[in-house]
C-alpha cells in the first residue's frame, strides 16, 4: 500500500517535471521564433548576411514587439512586403521609427532609416544620428503599376549606413489625388554659394542684382509660356525665396560634373516646401564669374532636371559664367524666349512622368530627328509647343506624339490628397493561434 502511494507521487513528480520541461521548450522555442519571425515581410540586404533582422519585445513604441535592423557594418538592409495597388491612385505610409548611432558611409546623400520602395528612389525622408520616436511620413502614386514593394530601411539606393533602427506601428492610405491642371512652382534663388571642391579648391560666388532680376522674370516668362506652349492643358502657379545663406555642398558625377542635387539644398528649402504643396522646384545658382576667373566644373550644363526632392520634380537653373550672356535676358535683336531653360527642364520631369505612367513620349533632346531645328531668337519654341500639345508627326507612322495630355492632371502626391483617406489593412499585425495559446499559457502562470 505504502508503495503504491510512494509510486503515484512519483509518476506525479515525473509528470509535473515533463509538463514543466515541455512549457519551458515551448516558451524557449517561441521566444526564438518570436524574435525572428517577421511576419510576411521579406529581409533583403545589399551585402548578404552583414545585416541582422529582430524582434525587439524590450525597445517598444506600442504594445507591438517592434521590428529591428541592425547594420554592425555599412550595408543597406530593408524588409519589404509586396502590396497591390490601384494604378494612378494616390497612397500614403506612415511608420514610428527609434534610431541609435545611424552614419552614412558617404557625406552628403539622403540614407538613413527610412521607407521606400524596393528598386525605385521612391522614398521618405531619412533619419539618421540617434533619435527617440519620430513619425515618417512617404506618398506615393501607383501611376501604372498593380504591385509595389513598400519596404522600411536602414540604408539608402545609392549609399550603405551603420547602426541600429526599430521600426513599429505601420499604416497604408489611399487618398484622392487632385486632378486640376494647375502647378505649383517654388523657385529657390540662391545668393551665393561658399563651397570645396574635391581637389580641395575653395569657391566663394555670389548673385548680382540684375542675376536675382532676370531670374523673376523669367519666372514671370515661364508661367506665360506654359500655358500658350500647352495650349492651356496646364497653368502655373508659382513662388520665388531668395535665400540668402550660402549653398556649402555641391553633388558630383562623371556624366554631369558638379550640380546642385536635392540634399544639397535641403537644409535652406525644406522649411519653405513643408508650408505649402508644390509640384516642382527650381533651384537658381552661380556656378563661375568670368571677372574672377572661376568656373566650377559642370560638363556645360546651363540647366540639369529629371531629379526630384521627396517624389516633387526638381531641376537645376545655372546662370552663365558671363553676366553679360543673353541667354536669360529678353532682347528682340537676339533672344525673344529667355524662359527656354526652365520649360526644357521641367519638361524633362514631365517626360519621365509619361514613362512612369506607361505612356510612349518622344525623347526631349531628339527634337532634330522629328525636324526641329534650334531658330536665332525663339530657340526651340516650336518643338516645345508641339511637344506640349501632342502635335509632333512621327513620319514614320504618320501618328501625331508628344506629351500625353492626361500627364498635367498628375501632379506629385501631398498631404492634401488625404482629407478623405481610406485606410487599408495591408500593414495590420497577424492574430496567429501560437500568440494567442503562449497568452493563454502566460496568463494560467501568472495567475491571472
Amino acid at each position: 500500500m505504502g508503495k503504491t502511494r510512494e509510486k503515484s507521487i512519483i509518476n506525479r513528480l515525473i509528470y509535473g517535471l515533463a509538463v514543466f520541461v515541455l512549457i519551458f521548450v515551448i516558451c524557449l522555442i517561441y521566444g526564438i521564433y518570436k524574435e525572428n519571425n517577421f511576419n510576411d515581410y521579406v529581409k533583403s540586404e545589399y551585402h548578404s548576411g552583414i545585416s541582422k533582422f529582430k524582434r525587439d519585445k524590450e525597445v517598444k513604441y506600442s504594445d507591438m514587439d517592434t521590428y529591428k535592423i541592425i547594420n554592425d557594418e555599412y550595408n543597406d538592409a530593408m524588409f519589404y512586403k509586396t502590396i497591390k495597388v490601384t494604378p494612378n491612385t494616390a497612397y500614403k505610409v506612415t511608420c514610428m521609427v527609434k534610431t541609435q548611432d545611424v552614419v552614412t558611409e558617404n557625406q552628403n546623400t539622403n540614407a538613413g532609416a527610412h521607407i521606400s520602395i524596393s528598386d525605385t528612389t521612391e522614398k521618405s525622408k531619412s533619419l539618421t544620428g540617434t533619435n527617440d520616436w519620430t513619425k515618417l511620413e512617404f506618398y506615393f502614386n501607383s501611376k501604372n503599376r498593380e504591385t509595389v514593394k513598400l519596404g522600411f530601411r536602414l540604408g539608402g539606393y545609392s549609399d550603405n549606413v551603420k547602426g541600429q533602427a526599430w521600426f513599429s506601428d505601420f499604416t497604408l492610405e489611399s487618398g484622392i489625388a487632385d486632378t486640376s491642371n494647375t502647378w505649383k512652382f517654388a523657385c529657390f534663388i540662391i545668393d551665393s554659394i561658399d563651397v570645396t571642391l574635391k581637389n580641395g579648391q575653395k569657391v566663394q560666388l555670389s548673385m548680382g542684382l540684375e542675376d536675382i532680376s532676370d531670374m523673376r522674370a523669367n519666372m514671370q516668362r515661364f508661367q506665360t509660356s506654359c500655358g500658350r506652349l500647352s495650349n492651356y492643358l496646364m497653368e502655373v502657379e508659382y513662388d520665388i525665396f531668395e535665400i540668402k545663406q550660402p549653398l556649402t555642398t555641391l553633388s558630383y558625377d562623371e556624366e554631369n560634373q558638379y550640380y546642385v542635387g536635392p540634399n544639397d539644398v535641403e537644409n535652406l528649402i525644406k522649411d519653405y516646401v513643408d508650408q505649402s504643396d508644390y509640384d516642382h522646384i527650381f533651384v537658381c545658382v552661380r556656378m563661375g564669374d568670368i571677372l574672377s576667373n572661376t568656373e566650377i566644373p559642370t560638363h556645360d550644363w546651363i540647366g540639369l532636371g529629371g531629379m526630384d526632392y521627396y517624389g516633387i520634380g526638381f531641376s537645376n537653373i545655372r546662370l552663365p559664367n558671363n553676366s553679360k550672356n543673353y541667354i536669360y535676358k529678353y532682347d528682340a535683336r537676339i533672344n525673344t524666349f529667355p524662359e527656354e531653360v526652365f520649360v526644357h527642364e521641367f519638361l524633362h520631369s514631365l517626360e519621365r512622368d509619361c514613362k512612369e505612367y506607361g505612356y510612349s513620349v518622344p525623347a526631349l533632346h531628339d527634337n532634330s530627328l522629328y525636324g526641329y531645328k534650334e531658330q536665332q531668337l525663339s530657340g526651340l519654341q516650336a518643338w516645345y509647343g508641339d511637344y506640349m500639345t501632342c502635335n509632333i508627326v512621327d513620319k514614320s507612322t504618320g501618328r501625331k506624339v508628344g506629351i500625353e495630355p492626361s500627364i498635367y492632371t498628375k501632379k506629385p502626391v501631398h498631404k492634401n490628397d488625404f482629407e478623405f483617406s481610406h485606410k487599408l489593412n495591408d500593414f495590420d499585425e497577424p492574430q496567429n493561434a501560437v500568440d494567442e495559446f503562449m497568452s493563454n499559457v502566460g496568463r494560467i502562470f501568472s495567475g491571472k
